[in-house]
């Protein structure tokens, strides 16, 4: 295939033009420490008044609830480390099959002799508010629970299990690095104490990120310094990156209906491309997903062999196992879930951007039928 087709949105996206061109004068010209006094810093302070407030108004919550910080795995560490070292040993509870920013952050704690509760997800790839009830107590200080699995793509019932935290007086984030620009967000009618966010997975740039902390929420600073973020993240803002986020996050918020509709009409023709030529597989996760995420597994095959054939063909997915020089493990998510280990290893996640056409969705699937079959056929 003469040109790149790229189908990894869940790992990254391609940066927005118009975020692009409205980070340029703060690259070049307007390039002021926003923390100064003078007029030099004038444009730039305004900048970050202006950013913060269309991103909050993007998820329905107050300006001064918005903390800049480097991205998704930032605000994951700020929201399990900050709560816990804010009062007493109670204890954390999250889910197995969190991204690892969540997990490596709840081990840490757990070290220190925070307690920490793992929630496992039933075999469609959820947590339930039943589940939640199960574990919980008046004495758990935390609870963490991704709203869109970044494998599966499957979108928590995050309103209910805000509800059982609540209920037994705990505080609740969530992850929405993977449900930001792609569903609708609406932070006070899902109830949540805080909620960490990326730009990169909504076309921003990289390297910049927000958690969402509700007023009076309680929690430690990240970093000790300076007066930034409310004193709670000390150091000098990244203006252009801030600025890129805002309207990146606008503009897929703007036409999030578009944007899904498109998405779900890709990973049908791809769908279709598959079952039309009867190939044996699973899709792991059901609804609701969000659109455009489909994680496939494929019996007998190897998910590492599958993407690097698919990446000779000029297709860039990414893949559920992960490979060493004698076994292919399967993904956390996958394992999390019960996944049928005979389809589990030969597990790849394709997820489709606003970029990607009809066509590129069916040239992927004509390439996972020849993969596939000239495996079955070996």
């Amino acid at each position: 295939m003469s040109r790149m087709i790229y189908a990894d949105n869940a790992a990254t996206t391609k940066l927005d033009i118009d975020a692009f061109e409205a980070m340029r004068p703060y690259l070049l010209d307007q390039y002021a420490n926003a923390s100064q006094p003078y007029s030099f810093a004038r444009q730039t302070k305004k900048a970050l008044q202006e950013s913060r407030a269309q991103i909050a108004a993007c998820i329905n919550a107050e300006s001064e609830e918005i903390y800049f910080t480097s991205g998704g795995t930032e605000s994951d560490n700020w929201a399990i480390k900050g709560s816990v070292e804010y009062g007493d040993y109670r204890a954390v509870i999250t889910s197995e099959f969190e991204h690892h920013a969540i997990l490596r952050a709840c081990e840490k704690v757990e070290a220190l002799g925070y307690p920490v509760a793992y929630l496992h997800p039933n075999q469609n790839g959820f947590i339930t508010p039943d589940n939640l009830e199960t574990t919980i107590s008046d004495q758990t200080k935390l609870v963490s629970i991704m709203m869109v699995n970044n494998e599966i793509g499957t979108i928590q019932p995050i309103k209910g299990l805000c509800d059982v935290a609540h209920k037994h007086g705990a505080i609740f984030h969530t992850d929405a690095v993977q449900a930001l620009g792609h569903i609708p967000v609406d932070v006070k009618a899902l109830g949540v104490d805080m909620m960490s966010c990326s730009a990169h997975k909504f076309n921003g740039p990289k390297g910049i990120g927000f958690l969402y902390i509700k007023k009076g929420t309680k929690i430690s600073a990240y970093a000790d310094g300076g007066a930034q973020e409310f004193r709670l993240r000390a150091g000098t803002e990244n203006v252009a990156s801030i600025v890129g986020m805002s309207i990146a996050l606008q503009r897929n918020v703007a036409n999030l209906s578009d944007f899904q509709s498109k998405l779900l009409l890709l990973e049908q023709a791809l769908i279709d491309k598959l079952n039309s030529a009867g190939i044996n597989y699973r899709r792991n996760g059901t609804e609701p997903r969000i659109p455009g995420n489909l994680n496939l597994s494929f019996p007998g095959a190897n998910g590492e062999a599958i993407l690097h054939r698919l990446d000779l063909m000029g297709i860039m997915v990414s893949t559920g196992s992960a490979c060493d020089s004698k076994n292919t493990q399967i993904s956390h998510v996958l394992h999390a879930i019960n996944a049928d280990e005979r389809y589990a290893k030969g597990t790849i996640r394709i997820s489709l951007g606003k970029d990607n056409t009809v066509n590129e969705a069916e040239k992927i699937a004509d390439a996972i039928i020849r993969v596939v079959s000239q495996k079955r056929q070996g």
